[in-house]
């Protein structure tokens, strides 16, 4: 498949255009213009880019790529580094950020709503753009503690809990992967029992306590690994590519 092929198609089903982001969605180091190898990633790491370059890429597809607002422009050290290995093995790098996390199937939101096992998932009503925070219900109440072993088991790593001052059973439940902790005063008002993220901050502690709600952060990682890998089952399906997800493991 030719590269702009490949763009197009990725552009037409994520709409990157529609959003205003912290980066460049899209093709960010261009390579080949031949496109049949992805390998799919969280972060353009250089382990990511080395396990491209064994396997013999075409092309690097994640979710967190380069040039992030806000960040040096200087093309040094690490940055240096990467780019460097990617233009020498003419690999194109690609990275979706927003536009990953927010789409209603292949979203990291959506899929990590599907791997939890929880029902009637809507849009957060209040909050844009739509899908960055979504929100549903299991099945049945669970107390705190089995449902932070069902995160457990999903995702294969620990599990930090904050209780509500009630320590109330659960049932309907708010999530924005990733560093989304600053949106659980905005889920506590539309009445949910547990917000989860990906990352927890000092004052997160406080306002589950204060807002009675349970708060589990699961890893920014662990939470955003889902997204991208269902995007590349779904380029492999549809374009015929042979693409592979690579997890490079991440504690955070």
């Amino acid at each position: 498949m030719k590269r702009h092929e490949f763009i197009t198609l990725i552009d037409e089903l994520l709409q990157p255009d529609l959003i205003n982001d912290y980066c460049p969605n899209g093709l960010q180091v261009e390579g080949s213009e031949e496109i049949n190898r992805v390998i799919t990633g969280v972060t353009a790491s250089q382990a990511l880019i080395d396990a491209a370059i064994k396997q013999q890429a075409d092309c690097v597809l994640v979710h967190h790529g380069y040039f992030w607002k806000g960040e040096s422009q200087a093309i040094t050290g690490i940055k240096m580094r990467r780019i460097k290995s990617l233009l020498t093995h003419n690999i194109n790098l690609l990275a979706y950020h927003l536009p990953i996390d927010i789409h209603p199937e292949l979203g990291n939101n959506a899929q990590l709503g599907k791997l939890l096992n929880i029902g009637s998932i809507q849009n957060h009503p209040g909050l844009k753009p739509q899908g960055i925070v979504m929100f549903g219900d299991l099945s049945a109440k669970q107390s705190a503690e089995d449902f932070q072993m069902q995160i457990v088991k999903a995702l294969s790593r620990d599990v930090i809990h904050v209780s509500g001052n009630t320590n109330r059973p659960i049932k309907r439940i708010a999530w924005c992967t990733g560093g989304g902790q600053g949106y659980i005063d905005a889920c506590a008002e539309i009445g949910v029992d547990a917000f989860i993220s990906g990352e927890i901050s000092e004052q997160t502690t406080h306002s589950a306590r204060e807002l009675d709600i349970h708060y589990f952060a699961a890893g920014h990682h662990a939470t955003e690994r889902y997204g991208v890998k269902a995007l590349g089952e779904y380029l492999s399906k549809t374009a015929g590519l042979e693409v592979t997800f690579v997890d490079i493991d991440n504690p955070a």
